[in-house]
């Protein structure tokens, strides 16, 4: 018998336990992908793999099926503990099929306890829409899994990077109706970054970041449950496929929120994710347009290749084509830049840079780099900590500047987009950001100024923030001389909606346009 004989009998033995799956409760909801097949009962998720074998993964036989299962449930126990219970198997017996029974054992599913598949991040992106508190919770689920990781030999990870390329790109020459140039246009720009960027690859592997992570994180695979963000189906058909730089498993969460329209989303879960873990990686932000790049060709892959088992969806091709797009358009991002929000407390700095970060430069947007945040770190003390007068002496404030420039260039010498949030009330400050290297970057500094009333209301108005600014600041600031102000002055008095729109036209040679974009 021949391996596509053997193939094509496992598939039809496998018909049989499909169909009785699929009826042993009413009502029971059956979910297929390119992988498994999953059945959505009352109570419990039973989760079967395909027989198939794929150029990543082999499930073409029965014990290759079993030892998927069991290591499914090894890898996810610590991601979603509470979800997944065990492996059991499908016999057939004297009374026929049964889910655990007496007889010989032909499949092997995962069992799983049923949540609301309702609840899943790409639903909410796709109705509600994914709020920064969300975002943030997200941001932190994926950097608490990389923090319970050890550091792995990245020897196979860089290895396997080119590998990834080219069968993606061998993938997108087989579809139909995508153009040959964009193809291969994506291939030569992908191989080039990742020459470009060995490098930091190399450096970042041998600094202990490729760890066994998550590996498949894309918004479908992290639901809500009792109100959190929990991470679930964990890649456990290859360890080396999951074994990457925790950056990358990041950019999968990231991307697919740009995918889903989520930009805001997806800059906030980037920022979030590299405050918490400073400073760590900061000086890898170079690699973000490859990173989110494979990944959306990845999802293109595997999304095209789910449309080739069943062609009567053309909704699977569609999506598959639009994460296409966007990996031709990660991997030639836009250039970055410097922003800087300056005004006096409560004109509205903060609430400004969050809302413009996510659409300028490279994907995912911009960092933001806050004055009060920054200064909070020097003195080793959380955000909300309210410090001493002392910590807002010249020098000290000097000291915070000077980091704040640093940071920046930091990001600006990566051709990434930065923001800074400070007063910048001092002629010295603004000449410190105009100089701040690459000076052939855009340097652009907003000032914003509101009546007293509105500052006072609005300072009086912050709960569980950074500035430490009170009334008495406020009203000492109002005396205050800027000197010079060359920066373009906005009218933030209004709504944020208002000061944000205001301000745009200022922005525009650092907008970025998005594949992702409605």
């Amino acid at each position: 018998m021949t391996n596509d004989e053997d193939k094509s009998s496992e598939s039809s033995a496998q018909d049989v336990i499909v169909a009785f799956l699929g009826s042993i409760e009413p009502g029971i909801k059956r979910i297929d992908t390119h992988a498994s097949i999953v059945f959505l009962g009352a109570e419990r998720v039973w989760k079967i793999k395909r027989a198939v074998r794929l150029p990543f993964l082999d499930y073409s036989s029965l014990e290759k099926r079993r030892a998927a299962c069991e290591a499914e449930l090894d890898v996810n126990k610590s991601f979603a503990p509470d979800l997944y219970r065990r492996v059991v198997p499908i016999t057939d017996g004297l009374d026929g099929l049964a889910v655990d029974g007496q007889g010989t054992p032909v499949e092997w599913a995962v069992e799983m306890k049923r949540f609301d598949e309702t609840a899943g991040l790409d639903r909410i992106a796709a109705t509600v829409g994914i709020a920064p508190a969300l975002a943030e919770e997200v941001a932190d689920a994926i950097l608490a899994s990389h923090h319970r990781s050890k550091a792995a030999d990245g020897a196979a990870w860089l290895a396997s990077i080119g590998t990834l390329i080219a069968r993606n790109t061998a993938r997108f020459r087989e579809v139909n109706g995508l153009e040959r140039q964009a193809v291969e246009k994506l291939h030569s720009s992908s191989l080039a970054a990742l020459d470009a960027q060995r490098p930091c690859l190399e450096r970042r592997a041998a600094e202990g970041f490729v760890r066994r992570c998550h590996g498949d994180l894309h918004l479908g695979n992290i639901t809500m449950i009792d109100g959190k963000p929990v991470l679930f189906d964990a890649i456990e058909f290859d360890p080396a496929i999951a074994t990457t730089d925790v950056l990358y498993d990041l950019s999968f969460v990231l991307m697919d929120m740009l995918h889903h329209e989520q930009r805001t989303a997806a800059n906030v879960s980037f920022n979030r994710y590299l405050a918490r873990s400073a400073p760590f990686h900061f000086d890898a932000l170079a690699l973000f347009p490859l990173f989110l790049s494979i990944r959306a060709a990845i999802r293109a892959h595997v999304l095209f290749m789910k449309a080739e088992q069943n062609d009567s969806d053309r909704q699977v091709g569609d999506e598959a084509g639009k994460y296409f797009e966007l990996a031709v358009q990660l991997i030639n991002p836009p250039p970055g830049g410097l922003v800087a929000v300056g005004g006096m407390s409560g004109t509205g700095k903060s609430v400004l840079a969050r809302a413009v970060a996510p659409f300028l430069g490279p994907a995912p947007g911009a960092v933001v780099i806050r004055s009060d945040v920054v200064r909070k770190a020097m003195f080793d003390v959380p955000e909300h900590h309210r410090l001493p007068e002392s910590a807002y002496a010249p020098r000290v404030t000097q000291r915070v500047y000077d980091a704040l420039m640093t940071q920046a260039h930091g990001v600006a010498s990566q051709d990434h987009c930065v923001v800074i949030d400070a007063a910048f009330l001092r002629p010295e400050e603004r000449r410190a950001f105009a100089g701040v290297e690459p000076a052939s970057s855009v340097h652009l500094g907003l000032f914003l100024r509101a009546d007293l009333n509105v500052r006072l209301a609005r300072i009086a108005g912050r709960h569980n923030d950074a500035s430490d600014a009170t009334a008495t600041v406020a009203h000492m600031q109002e005396g205050h001389d800027s000197g010079n102000m060359d920066w373009p002055v906005i009218d933030a008095g209004g709504t944020p909606e208002a000061t944000r729109a205001k301000v745009m036209p200022f922005l525009a040679p650092l907008i970025a346009q998005c594949a992702c974009d409605p």
